[in-house]
């Protein structure tokens, strides 16, 4: 057996290899996701390494020891729980063929995913929020990659417009909507 440390056998490649063949079997085996960066030519410095998720969020709640609801509001991964569970149900219900990724400059323009399908390009921005806020990272992004419909997914009730063409939905109606792709 390999260890790890100073002193011992192995090293760094080593440790990095097998940490992503172990990934690399999650993904296989189901319950992780790996998110690719979505990348056209744009000119910019991208994130090229994938982002990666829990895809049962009650399996990531109960590894970070998280029994409630009360204690999953207080946790300061709450955010990652919710982004993680939106791009899930979201891509859960894209059709056959389509893609998914996430846009990420060394600038700070951000989206959490990117859907394409035939024409259709779509820029979601994930926000726990039930009032749920830009910021100039989404719209430079927008910028950048020009899609045909900007959203932003929130944990309210309520669907509404925000500035320049955003549409501010609930994950129900997003989920709809993307399964109509």
């Amino acid at each position: 057996m390999t260890r790890f440390g100073p002193g011992r056998q192995g090293n760094l490649h080593d440790l990095t290899k097998t940490v992503a063949s172990c990934l690399d079997l999650m993904v296989d085996l189901l319950p992780v996701r790996r998110l690719p960066p979505w990348h056209r030519n744009t000119g910019k410095r991208l994130v090229k390494s994938p982002k990666v998720y829990l895809r049962d969020s009650g399996l990531l709640h109960t590894l970070l020891g998280i029994d409630d609801i009360d204690a999953l509001a207080g946790h300061p991964k709450i955010g990652d729980s919710w982004e993680g569970f939106v791009v899930e149900n979201v891509l859960s219900v894209i059709p056959d063929g389509a893609s998914a990724g996430f846009y990420r400059t060394a600038a700070g323009a951000e989206i959490d995913l990117v859907i394409e399908s035939g024409r259709e390009r779509w820029a979601i921005e994930i926000e726990r929020a039930s009032a749920p806020t830009l910021t100039r990272g989404f719209f430079n992004a927008c910028d950048d990659i020009a899609p045909t419909r900007r959203f932003v997914v929130h944990s309210g009730s309520e669907a509404f417009r925000l500035r320049d063409g955003v549409e501010a939905w609930p994950l129900p109606r997003l989920v709809q909507e993307a399964g109509e792709l």
